[in-house]
């Protein structure tokens, strides 16, 4: 049980190390979003906001799709009608973050269509997927 536990205290150093200060410190955090406050155009509380949420309702809606893959649930009306209220909370943050970074979501929908067709043209292949023209982000 020692190796163990001394496993994770080396680890846990480990980590401590290649941790960002912002990531350790409020006070170095709260200096980085002055920073972006300050020196951008960017709403810091509503990118926080839709990052965040973005994060966390889209790992709601991947809930419900891996239990109906992995752990038999249904695709019936009432989970399709789950995921359907969890894409609509995606949206709204997805939109937050847009209105953050001063963004027209349109033409980030657009963008997103200009560089899909750069890469792949008419259709999609595995090897365009994977393999990524200098610049394609």
């Amino acid at each position: 049980m020692s190796d163990i536990k001394d496993f994770f205290e080396t680890y846990c150093d480990f980590v401590t190390k290649v941790t960002s200060a912002p990531s350790l410190n409020i006070e170095d955090l709260k200096k980085a979003m002055s920073e972006i406050h300050e020196n951008s155009d960017v709403d810091v509380p509503r990118l926080l906001t839709g990052a965040l949420g973005l994060g966390s309702e889209t790992g709601e809606f991947v809930e419900i799709v891996k239990k109906m893959y992995l752990q038999g649930k249904p695709a019936d009306e009432e989970n399709i009608f789950h995921m359907k209220r969890e894409l609509g909370d995606i949206m709204w943050y997805w939109v937050t973050a847009c209105m953050a970074l001063n963004l027209d979501p349109v033409e980030v929908i657009s963008e997103n269509q200009k560089k899909l067709e750069a890469r792949y043209g008419e259709k999609f292949t595995i090897n365009q997927s994977e393999v990524r023209s200098k610049g394609d982000l």
